[in-house]
C-alpha cells in the first residue's frame, strides 16, 4: 500500500540527501515514486482533441466519468484501461503522451527539466495543495455520461500550452 503524501515526503527528505525527483531520471524511478508524481489536478482526464491540419491539442471541460469529483483520481485505477480503453496511460516508454499533458504536470515538467511547482503536493506536503492553488479541475468539469460526446467541440476550454 503506498504511504500517505505526507509520510512519503518526510521518508523521501530523510532517507536522501535530495528527493528522487531531482536525482533520479524518470525511466530510473521505481513504481511507487513514478505514481507519486501524480498532483490529482485531473486534467489528463479531460477529453482532448486535435487539429487534424495543425496538430494543435485543445482540452475540453469534459473528464471521463469514472474521475473522482473530489479527489480528481480515477476512482477504478486498477481497471481503467478496461473501463476505458483509449485511457491515456503514462509511460516513459511513450513519450508522445507527456507531450499530452499541460505543462504544470510534474511527468511533464521533469520530463523537459524543469523543477516541481511549489504547490506539487511533494513540494508542499499538502495533497490538497493542488486544489488549493487552482490548478485541479476539481469543480470545473462535466462528465461524459452528462453530455452528448459527439458535441465535444462545444466544450473546448483551451489549447495545450
Amino acid at each position: 500500500m503506498a504511504l500517505p503524501i505526507v509520510e512519503l515526503t518526510a521518508k523521501i527528505m530523510t532517507d536522501e540527501r535530495s528527493p528522487f525527483w531531482v536525482t533520479k531520471k524518470l525511466e530510473q524511478m521505481s513504481r511507487t515514486e513514478w505514481e507519486s508524481l501524480c498532483d490529482s489536478c485531473g486534467r489528463c482526464c479531460l477529453y482532448k482533441l486535435e487539429d487534424d491540419e495543425t496538430g494543435e491539442i485543445y482540452y475540453t471541460d469534459v473528464g471521463c466519468r469514472y474521475l473522482n469529483s473530489d479527489s480528481c483520481r480515477c476512482s477504478d485505477y486498477s481497471q481503467r484501461q478496461q473501463l476505458v480503453p483509449d485511457c491515456l496511460v503514462l509511460d516513459i516508454g511513450q513519450p508522445e503522451y507527456i507531450r499530452m499533458l499541460p505543462n504544470s504536470c510534474a511527468y511533464r515538467q521533469l520530463y523537459e527539466g524543469e523543477p516541481l511547482a511549489e504547490w506539487h503536493p511533494l513540494i508542499s506536503g499538502n495533497p490538497n495543495s493542488v486544489h488549493e492553488a487552482g490548478i485541479s479541475i476539481k469543480d470545473k468539469y462535466v462528465t461524459d455520461d452528462e453530455i452528448d460526446t459527439d458535441n465535444l467541440e462545444d466544450h473546448i476550454i483551451g489549447k495545450l500550452d
